[in-house]
């Protein structure tokens, strides 16, 4: 016990202490500021000119989990009407894990298969882009497709937001 009395008494226990509350204090501030820190949020939202159909729907129906996809026939014909993607989502996950790209020609169905190949031809204009399903959507009543941005700008429908459009299922 003396030993303990001797060593205490010839060390500043005050330094000693405020070392160990300081970096305690570090680490805390640290992890505090991780947890706090804002992440990539998936969510759906969506606009006038745009479905927003990027991201998992927060109830998805039996369509959009991909039970229910749809049987496809090469060169089966669909005529609906498409949007395409704000640029809000641009960097956010798509329903099938991809990072969704506004520069890459992909495109949102509620029921085909992902990876499905598509021609879509604008109606208004008989302009023609292929395209690729990699998301689920629209969620949107009565629109059939979403775009993305540059498959949009190829169709030059940008402008009217909304497009009737003809969908061939090309594989």
């Amino acid at each position: 016990m003396d030993a303990l009395y001797l060593i205490a008494k010839n060390m500043d226990v005050r330094h000693y202490a405020n070392k160990h509350t300081l970096m305690l204090l570090a680490v805390s501030s640290l992890l505090f500021i991780v947890a706090c820190s804002s992440s990539v949020r998936y969510t759906s939202v969506g606009n006038a000119g745009y479905s927003g159909s990027i991201a998992v729907n927060p109830r998805p129906t039996s369509n959009q989990t991909g039970n229910d996809v749809k049987v496809i026939i090469p060169g089966q014909e669909i005529r609906g009407f498409a949007s395409f993607y704000g640029d809000e989502f641009d960097g956010r996950l798509t329903s099938n894990g991809e990072v969704f790209d506004q520069r890459k020609y992909t495109a949102a169905h509620k029921t085909l298969p992902f990876g499905t190949k598509l021609k879509v031809k604008n109606l208004k204009n008989n302009r023609v882009v292929y395209v690729r399903v990699n998301d689920r959507g629209p969620f949107v009543e009565g629109r059939e497709l979403d775009l993305s941005r540059v498959a949009a700008e190829r169709l030059e429908m940008v402008n009217d937001g909304v497009a009737q459009v003809s969908i061939t299922v090309m594989q």
